[in-house]
């Protein structure tokens, strides 16, 4: 299927990456120490869906975040959104969502968006030897960790069949600076949430608020479970095909 654009004479074709910054005036934010660089994106098999929900363990969650990585920027506002609303500090290293570049590629290779995908069959929930990460139903059945429980071990990240892991451990200023692990609530548990209603499934979350472009999505239903298909989608619309990014 042909691109928009190449319908509209005189048009241009293609738009970089850097060309678009430059015409919509998005500022590029140079990520410091929590930033991830990586050689490749690779993509690996996720954890296999049920043959029905009734048969699953754990009750599917009420929400998943889905991100297109073609339309994303890079201007890592969604990580800094997601640190803030949690601990009250921007900080690459405290995000949940993750956003990881590499110079060495070309669009749409250059860039990727790693969240934390809600499982149907959560591995990091199902090893937790404390019972800290668990299945919330006070907030939709979203997987979330309890963070009085962690005792820092590690392995919902050794656990987690993704890489890099969704779950994260840094040190807790509330816990007199042990370690601690941290995934995506939907926002459900953010003391410093802007919004008197909160967050989870049926509230706002940072990082789909925050977005300029509106790369990152929130969605009720259960995407696919097998690959980065149900995760990744095409959020662009017409007016994106005109600036020469594919639709397809």
């Amino acid at each position: 299927m042909k691109h928009q654009t190449e319908e509209i004479p005189g048009r241009i074709k293609t738009v970089s990456r850097r060309r678009f910054l430059q015409v919509t005036g998005t500022v590029i934010l140079v990520a410091g120490g929590g930033c991830q660089m990586v050689a490749g994106n690779a993509k690996p098999a996720g954890p296999s869906l049920p043959e029905t929900l009734t048969n699953a363990k754990y009750p599917p969650s009420e929400g998943y975040i889905l991100v297109d990585t073609e339309k994303c920027q890079g201007c890592v506002s969604c990580m800094l959104a997601c640190s803030l609303v949690h601990e009250g500090v921007e900080s690459l290293s405290l995000s949940r969502i993750q956003v990881i570049q590499n110079a060495f590629e070309t669009y749409p290779e250059d860039l990727t968006i790693e969240q934390c995908r809600q499982c149907v069959d959560p591995k990091c929930v199902e090893e937790c030897p404390e019972q800290a990460l668990s299945v919330n139903a006070e907030f939709g059945n979203v997987r979330m960790v309890d963070r009085s429980k962690c005792i820092g071990c590690g392995t919902c990240i050794e656990a987690c069949p993704f890489t890099p892991s969704r779950p994260v451990i840094t040190e807790d200023k509330d816990y007199e600076g042990e370690l601690i692990a941290r995934k995506c609530d939907l926002c459900a548990n953010t003391p410093y949430h802007w919004d008197a209603a909160g967050g989870g499934p049926d509230g706002k979350q940072a990082c789909v608020e925050v977005c300029p472009v509106g790369a990152i999505k929130f969605s009720r239903k259960i995407p696919i479970q097998v690959g980065d298909e149900g995760y990744k989608v095409n959020l662009r619309d017409w007016k994106w095909g005109q600036l020469g990014y594919p639709r397809d």
